[in-house]
C-alpha cells in the first residue's frame, strides 16, 4: 500500500525515489515485521492464555518430559502471519502476481493450520489427516492452476537443475503436480519439525535469508544472465516477503525460544512450510529447496522411515520420531538439540547458495 502511495511522488521530489528499490523496502519490511512482533507479542500471548485456560497444548506422541510444558498456549503463529503479511501488503508492489500468490498460499495454509488448532482444543483430534491433506491439495492445487492457466510475463514450467549451466527440464502441465507436491511437502515438514523450543523458527529465518538473495537474484535479468540462472521477470518483488518472513520469525522467536512463552501451532508450522515451499517454486529453486530445508528433510524423513521400518519389520529405527525425539531419549538437552539443529540448517542454507557459482 504504501508503495503505491509514496512511490508517485518520486516525479517531484528525489526522496521519494528511494521507494522503487527492492533492497530498501525489504530492510523496511523486515524492520515492520519485527516491530509488529515486539508489540503484538505480549499481547497475543495473554489473550491465547486466556483463550485456552484448561485446554491441553502438548501433543500425546512427545516424550514425558514434555509434560512439565503443559499450558503453555499455542496458536502462536497468528503473530507471524500478522506481521508478515501486513508487513508485505505495506511494502510489496502489490500489482505483482507472485506476492499475492505467496500471500495467498500463506495465508490460506495458515487458516487451515488454525482450524485444526482450534479443533484440537475442543477435541484433542483435530483435522484427520485426509482431511489436512485434501483441503491443502485444494487449496495449493487452485491457485498452482491459476498461474498455469494464466501465466504472467515471465512464468515458465521449467525446472532448473543445480550445477549445470543452463540445464532446464520443460515440465510442461507436469509442473502443477510437481510444484503441489515440493509446496504441500514442505508445509507437512515444518509441521513435524515443530516439537521444540524455537527448533522450527530458526531455520525459517535461515531459509528466508537465503530465498530473499535467490528472488532478488533470480528477478534481476544482469545478475541472472551472469550465473546462469533462470530469469524470473516480477519474482525480484518476492524478496519483499522474504524480508518480512525473516523479521516476523525474529520477533517470533523472542517469545518462542527456550523456555517458551508460546508455540506456533500448525497456524504458524503449515503456513511457514508453504511459504518456503512456494518461494522455492516460485523463484525456481525446486531442487536447491531440500538443501535450504535441508532439517526439515532429515526430520520428516526421519518419520517415514520410523513408520516404514515399523510397519515392514516391526522394528523402530530410532527411539521417538521425529528425529529431535530421538536425541531427546538419547539423553541431550533442548537447549543443546535446537541449537546444533540450527548450525546444521544455517551450513546447509550456505551451501545452497555456493551453488549458484558452481555451475
Amino acid at each position: 500500500m504504501l508503495y503505491h502511495l509514496l512511490v508517485p511522488f518520486a516525479r517531484d521530489h528525489i526522496l521519494f525515489n528511494v521507494f522503487r528499490y527492492i533492497t530498501f523496502r525489504t530492510a523496511l519490511a523486515t524492520v515492520t515485521a519485527l516491530v509488529l512482533s515486539f508489540l503484538l507479542g505480549p499481547w497475543l500471548v495473554r489473550k491465547l492464555r486466556a483463550l485456552q485456560a484448561g485446554g491441553e497444548t502438548i501433543r500425546e506422541d512427545t516424550p514425558e518430559r514434555h509434560r512439565a510444558k503443559a499450558g503453555t498456549p499455542t496458536m502462536g503463529g497468528i503473530l507471524i502471519l500478522v506481521a508478515v503479511l501486513a508487513s508485505t501488503l505495506l511494502w510489496a508492489n502489490l500489482k505483482n502476481r507472485y506476492v499475492w500468490m505467496i500471500v495467498l498460499i500463506t495465508a490460506g495454509l495458515g487458516l487451515l493450520g488454525l482450524l485444526d488448532d482450534r479443533r484440537k482444543l475442543r477435541t484433542r483430534k483435530g483435522l484427520s489427516i485426509k482431511q489436512k491433506f485434501g483441503a491443502q491439495i485444494l487449496l495449493v492445487g487452485a491457485l498452482l492452476l491459476s498461474l498455469y492457466l494464466f501465466p504472467v510475463d515471465g512464468f515458465s514450467t521449467r525446472l532448473a537443475i543445480p550445477f549445470f549451466k543452463g540445464w532446464l527440464v520443460n515440465l510442461g502441465w507436469l509442473w502443477i503436480p510437481f510444484a503441489l507436491l515440493v509446496i504441500v511437502g514442505a508445509s507437512n515438514a515444518v509441521n513435524l519439525t515443530d516439537g521444540l523450543d524455537g527448533l522450527a523458527i530458526g531455520p525459517v529465518i535461515m531459509a528466508g535469508g537465503a530465498f530473499a538473495i535467490l528472488a532478488y537474484l533470480t528477478g534481476n535479468f544482469i545478475a541472472a544472465e551472469y550465473l546462469k540462472i533462470p530469469n524470473v521477470k516480477g519474482a525480484g518483488e518476492l524478496t519483499v516477503f522474504c524480508g518480512a518472513l525473516v523479521g516476523a520469525s525474529l520477533g517470533f522467536l523472542w517469545f518462542n525460544s527456550y523456555p517458551a512463552q508460546v508455540f506456533m501451532g500448525d497456524v504458524g508450522s503449515l503456513a511457514l512450510g508453504g511459504a518456503i515451499g512456494g518461494l522455492a517454486v516460485l523463484t525456481k529453486a525446486e531442487l536447491l529447496l531440500p538443501l535450504i530445508g535441508g532439517l526439515y528433510v532429515v526430520e520428516a524423513g526421519s518419520v517415514i522411515i520410523q513408520v516404514v521400518s515399523f510397519k515392514l519389520t516391526g522394528k523402530r529405527v530410532f527411539r521417538m520420531a521425529p528425529l529431535h525425539h530421538h536425541y531427546e531419549l538419547a539423553g541431550w538437552a533442548e537447549p543443546k538439540i535446537i541449537v546444533r539443529f540450527w548450525i546444521v540448517s544455517f551450513v546447509l542454507a550456505l551451501l545452497a547458495l555456493t551453488t549458484l557459482k558452481l555451475r
